[in-house]
């Protein structure tokens, strides 16, 4: 599957660590940057696709799971550190679900928002990669 775990620097300290996310850590230019936080453990985000844009994920506080497809198999990965952060490439199916109380999820895209390259079906999804496959 097109993905992958990255760790992020983190600089220790008695007084608290920081990690920092630099351009040199993602195989993308950032265009957008945004956060899901207040999400009730029942709900699931996402369930989308991208044609071309792609994210990455860190847990910045609490923890939930990533469910991903790319229509031959599935993964589910749990993000809960904010060290690491989970690149999802183009054309990867993915829900989040399983928010721990007081969650962040930090996304950082490389694209800016654009409705067209999003797939919201997951039977169009499936039909896509099929012809992305040929």
């Amino acid at each position: 599957m097109n993905i992958e775990l990255i760790s992020i620097p983190k600089i220790e300290d008695i007084r608290g660590n920081l990690s920092v996310i630099e351009l040199d850590i993602l195989p993308f230019e950032m265009k957008r940057v945004y956060y899901l936080y207040d999400v009730p453990s029942a709900a699931e985000r996402g369930g989308h696709s991208h044609k071309e844009q792609k994210e990455f994920l860190v847990a910045l506080s609490g923890s939930f799971d990533v469910v991903m497809a790319d229509g031959k198999e599935q993964q589910t990965i749990t993000l809960n550190k904010p060290f690491q952060g989970l690149l999802i490439n183009q054309e990867i199916w993915r829900e989040l679900n399983n928010f721990s109380s007081g969650s962040v999820c930090l996304v950082i895209a490389s694209a800016v928002f654009d409705e067209d390259d999003y797939i919201r079906d997951f039977d169009d999804f499936l039909a896509h990669q099929l012809i992305s496959d040929k």
